[in-house]
């Protein structure tokens, strides 16, 4: 499954909105350096959908705030 998600980092609490079937806004406390942003985005997610964490991966936008996601359930 393949969804959009938009990146809030550094934001003031973690979480999964969603939007519609394949739009997703991900909000996270971590800052965008050295793909923390992207590792605490992929845990949110992960949690959210109730898969681990190497099913989520980012295949598109990595320093982007735009991003595509495949996870595999």
């Amino acid at each position: 499954m393949k969804i959009f998600i938009k990146a809030k980092p550094n934001s003031r609490e973690e979480k999964v909105e969603k939007i519609d079937d394949l739009n997703y806004v991900v909000s996270v406390k971590e800052p965008p350096i050295k793909g923390k942003a992207n590792e605490a985005i992929r845990n949110a997610l992960a949690v959210y959908f109730k898969t681990g964490t190497s099913c989520v991966k980012i295949i598109s936008g990595y320093s982007s705030r735009n991003k595509v996601i495949e996870i595999v359930i």
